[in-house]
């Protein structure tokens, strides 16, 4: 069943977030919820997100902006390695409280409490017109690269702010698209790197084959987004991403899942 669910939703992420710019882990994060510690599934998302993030800038990243890049990429870095560190930090603490509830207990931990809020924060990112319209002036670049890079590296939400500050650069839409990428694969980087050398339960040998099934499927997704997608404007589909997600995440904050 695992196999099942990740792969289609890799494939229905990464088809419908080529062109946003994001989404990829804001959608596939919750799925790995559903069968790994919280810790071990933003590890795995970020490989998925990594992998099929330098699949796409062999279709689209000589068309990348470098001045951005290194503006914006370079304190994302900085951002990324602090973010990872935080949940490192916080995948190793004690339950703040636990609850009994229908004869079974609940135990509430601040990683998934921090997690939760992040996952209901993007995801009204995605609905609510204010914050979809949220830009940032040009100026902010370097701010903008370390917040989004510590967001990237505590959770794997990376994309939506680096959109809302890269958006008002007035880029080309091929070229804000590979940029993002770019930016994005540094922060990739950044944090799988920090997680290996702390996070022993990841075990990739053993979670080697559902892991091989979201990029193949996440790849597959990408293609077809760049053959089918002009741009991303399926509010239907975003409306129920969104539910979804901020359903799970509620489940999540109290210790459910």
């Amino acid at each position: 069943m695992e196999y099942l669910v990740i792969g289609l939703v890799a494939a229905f992420a990464s088809l419908l977030t080529f062109f946003s710019g994001f989404g990829l882990g804001t959608i596939l994060t919750p799925a790995f919820m559903l069968f790994f510690p919280i810790e071990v599934a933003i590890a795995l998302t970020g490989i998925v997100h990594l992998l099929n993030n330098l699949f796409k800038m062999g279709l689209v990243g000589l068309k990348a902006s470098w001045e951005v890049v290194l503006r914006f990429g370079l304190p994302a870095i900085v951002g990324a390695f602090i973010g990872a560190q935080l949940l490192l930090e916080f995948s190793v603490s004690e339950p703040i409280f636990s609850y009994q509830m229908m004869g079974r207990q609940f135990d509430v931990f601040a990683i998934k409490l921090v997690v939760a809020s992040l996952m209901a924060f993007f995801a009204l990112f995605e609905i609510v017109p204010a914050l979809k319209r949220m830009e940032f002036d040009k100026n902010k670049l370097i701010i903008g690269g370390t917040i989004s890079g510590f967001f990237g590296g505590l959770s794997g939400h990376q994309g939506a702010l680096r959109s809302a500050f890269l958006i008002r650069y007035g880029l080309a839409k091929e070229t804000f698209i590979a940029t993002g990428i770019v930016i994005a694969s540094f922060i990739d980087i950044t944090r799988l790197g920090l997680y290996f050398t702390r996070m022993q339960s990841i075990n990739l040998s053993e979670n080697l084959a559902i892991l091989s099934t979201a990029v193949i499927c996440a790849f597959l997704g990408a293609y077809f987004g760049r053959k089918l997608l002009k741009k991303v404007t399926l509010d239907f589909v975003q409306w129920t991403v969104a539910i979804m997600i901020l359903g799970l995440s509620a489940l999540l904050a109290a210790g459910v899942i």
